[in-house]
């Protein structure tokens, strides 16, 4: 059938209504919207809470009085609040998840606080087979009080009830408990759930006769001096973190509406471990484990904060990424930074303090920021050979920073550097060498250099040139035995003398090795390929020390396999000695060299008798 010119029937035309399961939406929202049933009574703070926030936009001295009563599986949420009309119930409660348009009315209030009245009890369903609602409305003081009575299979009642069902405007949410969640409906439970959704809750919030709700806000309270409000500030860490804190940083941001704290953690942690922190919105708890409120540089506090500008998602329990959030991020990352240039500034103890446990986090904080590293150079610490210094001091001491880029380069070269007067630090560590490389840009005049193979070779002594003559059939020999592994041998005179051999290469002279090792164990094609790419950098090179008393012994040696045996030695001892990985040829030829060894010191000379 032609669509264009057949004529749709009227039926078709006709609009239709979507029939909801509620036990289906029920199952929904309990496994995969809300992380546990225990929302349900966040729901019922927040539509209690909503209902008096819009009671007090028209009536400023309205009581604002919310109460909880639970006893054997049902539960009585009383609140003060607006209201509701019986068109409201309809409006609200049997079009759940309706949005209006309007702008007037309840429905249109309540877009500007914390949740929507329907979906707040619908996520009763969780954990209620039965939801009675009583509401008296403020706004038309001569309409009867309602009752909606809803049940879990989607059926509900609507009916007018006489006025001294309800005499005070106000609403009271009736739950009775689905068979098996009748603990979540316990007064232990919900003065538990009361608590921990609810501290911040501006409004009079009790369960029975206890008071919930604990303000002002340890971070806002005033305390006689400043020693007694940080330990309070880390009495409260360690109720809501279970730990002490090393320091606590006010995170005030009124222009976003943001109050709270950030608490120092007392030991280090992964800069990829997510850091995970409590949000309040509008007192209410909106989860306790948003993980993009902060920069990711700042994984080293944990903060808790209420706001009144930040976006929650669906299920109200995490941020709704968007711009405001990147704008309270960054505005919260430059809190933090203001804090720590402040230590810097006048209070170095508490810095150093800082620093010894959480030196990774302002390193990746200075890699971008000029003015933080400036303000860090005397105190980040750097693992050089002259200690663990600053770059600062390290720098006042050598006229030139030289550095390495991976801890195996360090390992290999900081001895003999050091011994030769050559200041290297290790910049292998996670930033090290990008803040390294960065130093320049804030101190003028420094010059910064990479250390490699060459450099250090330059730097020791030159054998004479009569002596290393007289050894050259050692040289050969011992080249001709290292030189299958891709690797050179020179002489030359250094200290300290208890190193007999050192072995240098650099990053080029890596690739270059591990592309020949690549080509012989592969097909003609890939050999050909990668044959393609041989590059011209230097070999590795085991420098042999001139001044080693070993050294020298074997230098003597005119038996071509025993110096060949006794090279592989030194190449091996000096591999372990720089802490590098072995390779499998690496591997086979410390097994051969040490049987060569053996052999050679049980070798018995046929030729004399060894009878006493």
């Amino acid at each position: 059938m032609d669509s264009q010119t057949s004529q749709p029937s009227q039926a078709s035309q006709s609009p239709h209504t979507f029939q909801v399961d509620l036990r289906g939406l029920v199952d929904l929202l309990s496994h995969h919207l809300y992380s546990s049933p225990k929302v349900y009574l966040r729901e019922l703070l927040q539509n209690a809470v909503d209902a008096i926030t819009a009671r007090r936009a028209e009536q400023p001295d309205a009581p604002a009085t919310v109460r909880l009563y639970a006893t054997d599986g049902v539960l009585r949420v009383e609140d003060s609040g607006v209201g509701l009309t019986e068109a409201d119930v309809h409006n609200l409660l049997a079009t759940i998840g309706r949005s209006s348009k309007r702008n007037d009315g309840l429905e249109s209030a309540r877009s500007e606080f914390l949740g929507q009245f329907g979906i707040g009890l619908l996520a009763c369903f969780v954990v209620a087979e039965r939801i009675r609602v009583v509401s008296r409305s403020a706004r038309t003081p001569d309409a009867a009080p309602v009752e909606w009575t809803a049940a879990d299979d989607g059926s509900y009642t609507v009916r007018t009830l006489p006025r001294e069902a309800r005499p005070e405007p106000g609403t009271t949410v009736h739950l009775v408990a689905r068979a098996g969640a009748g603990e979540w409906l316990s007064q232990e439970r919900v003065r538990s759930l009361a608590r921990h959704f609810g501290s911040l809750l501006p409004y009079d919030v009790c369960v029975g006769d206890e008071v919930i709700a604990d303000l002002p806000a340890p971070w806002d309270r005033a305390y006689p001096s400043p020693a007694t409000r940080r330990v309070a500030l880390s009495r409260h860490c360690h109720e809501l973190f279970g730990f002490t804190p090393l320091d606590s940083i006010d995170l005030d941001v009124p222009l976003a509406g943001i109050r709270g704290v950030a608490y120092v953690l007392p030991s280090a942690v992964s800069p990829a471990q997510r850091a995970s922190h409590r949000v309040h919105l509008k007192g209410m708890l909106l989860t306790e484990r948003a993980e993009q409120l902060l920069p990711d540089w700042a994984f080293f506090v944990r903060c808790v904060l209420d706001t009144d500008s930040l976006r929650p998602t669906a299920s109200r329990e995490s941020l709704y990424e968007d711009e405001t959030l990147a704008a309270v991020r960054e505005a919260l990352g430059e809190r933090i930074r203001s804090w720590l240039t402040g230590l810097a500034a006048g209070d170095p103890e508490r810095l150093a303090a800082f620093l010894s446990v959480h030196h990774l986090g302002v390193k990746s904080l200075a890699r971008h920021d000029k003015e933080m590293l400036r303000t860090m150079l005397p105190w980040l610490p750097f693992e050089t050979t002259d200690g663990r210094l600053s770059l600062e001091e390290f720098a006042q001491r050598h006229p030139v920073v030289h550095f390495t880029r991976t801890v195996e380069e360090y390992r290999q070269v900081a001895p003999i550097a050091s011994a030769q007067g050559v200041g290297v630090i290790n910049g292998g560590y996670t930033y090290d060498s990008e803040l390294i490389e960065a130093l320049p840009s804030v101190r003028p005049g420094t010059v910064v250099s990479e250390l490699d193979a060459d450099t250090v070779t330059a730097h020791l002594d030159a054998v004479d040139p009569a002596e290393e003559l007289a050894l050259s059939a050692f040289l050969a020999a011992a080249r001709a035995r290292l030189d299958p592994l891709g690797c050179d041998v020179v002489l030359r005179a250094f200290h300290p003398l208890s190193v007999p051999a050192l072995h240098l290469d650099d990053r080029a002279a890596r690739h270059e090795q591990a592309r020949a090792e690549a080509e012989e164990q592969a097909d003609d094609l890939w050999a050909g390929i990668l044959g393609s790419l041989r590059g011209s950098a230097p070999r590795a090179r085991l420098v042999l020390n001139h001044l080693n008393p070993l050294i020298r012994r074997i230098s003597s040696l005119s038996d071509p396999e025993l110096i060949g045996t006794a090279t592989e030695s030194l190449y091996g001892q000096a591999l372990l000695m720089a802490q590098r990985p072995l390779r499998p040829a690496d591997s086979a030829l410390l097994n051969r060299a040490f049987i060569g060894l053996l052999e050679w010191a049980t070798h018995t000379d046929p030729g004399k008798d060894d009878r006493r």
